[in-house]
């Protein structure tokens, strides 16, 4: 799901408008297959389930918008680090709202992502200035999507089980993408104006991290813990700075790898937690 930053930064459109069509686009090609089930689905949940989807799709139009916002303001590299500091947030919270519950490996694995976050946002801000304040501008919305993310696996951790996956994308992207329309149309930004080049990085976006990626973890979410699943998720930032660097140039600063080496060092132990 690296290639889901690139795909991002290379389309020439506003965070509202790229993590809208990205929303739209999966939930149209998933739609042909969900609806044979759509209808028994619905009748199944029940109000309390059908709001734990329109949750869930909140939380996550939240995600792509401030995440994609942050790519706009720091490194790639940064960026996906910190919006996948997830163990740190789903730890946090899981406990108070869900019955899962957090084991030792976890608590390190937490510990490791606030340091390793604490790291990357000192190297950010070194320096001061402009353009440090606009690096920190870009970590704090890519934590804002980190948070907004973890309830969101935190909320389809317990409804992923209980429907088809092509049901899941309609129901919980589909509700993502009304509310990014809704910010779309509040801040009046134009959803169509955009050049071809853009329009095939849309595509992309919706096709490759969205479908193949989300999709995947939602799977992933039925088998496994929210926890386990967002500290997996912590290594996309190795594929996306290897990808900024090839195709965007970007080359990753050498004061980001202490941080980010503590953040993916949260995965093995996390995994190794997991598997006891």
């Amino acid at each position: 799901m690296g290639s889901g930053s690139i795909f991002a930064r290379l389309a020439e459109a506003p965070a509202w408008v790229v993590s809208f069509w990205r929303c739209a686009l999966a939930t149209a090609v998933m739609a042909p297959l969900a609806a044979p089930h759509l209808a028994r689905v619905v009748r199944e949940l029940g109000r309390r389930g059908l709001f734990s989807f329109v949750a869930a799709g909140f939380f996550l139009a939240l995600h792509f918008a401030t995440w994609i916002a942050s790519l706009d303001y720091t490194s790639v590299a940064s960026s996906v680090l910190l919006v996948n500091t997830n163990p740190l947030w789903v730890g946090l919270l899981t406990p108070l709202l869900t019955r899962d519950r957090i084991g030792r490996s976890m608590v390190v694995a937490i510990v490791l992502s606030l340091v390793g976050t604490t790291g990357i946002a000192l190297a950010d801000g070194w320096g001061g200035g402009e353009r440090a304040a606009r690096a920190l501008h870009g970590d704090a919305l890519a934590l804002a999507g980190a948070i907004s993310g973890s309830l969101y696996l935190i909320l389809t951790r317990r409804i992923s089980a209980r429907v088809p996956l092509p049901c899941f994308v309609v129901l919980c992207h589909g509700s993502a993408a009304l509310f990014l329309l809704l910010a779309v149309l509040v801040t009046g930004t134009s959803l169509a104006d955009y050049s071809g080049e853009t329009w095939l990085w849309l595509v992309c976006c919706a096709v490759f991290p969205q479908l193949l990626g989300h999709a995947s973890v939602n799977w992933v979410l039925a088998r496994r813990s929210a926890a386990m699943v967002s500290v997996a998720l912590t290594g996309e930032p190795i594929a996306a700075t290897f990808l900024a660097w090839a195709v965007l140039g970007e080359r990753p600063a050498a004061a980001l790898l202490p941080g980010g080496a503590l953040i993916l060092l949260g995965v093995f132990a996390a995994a190794r937690g997991e598997r006891r």
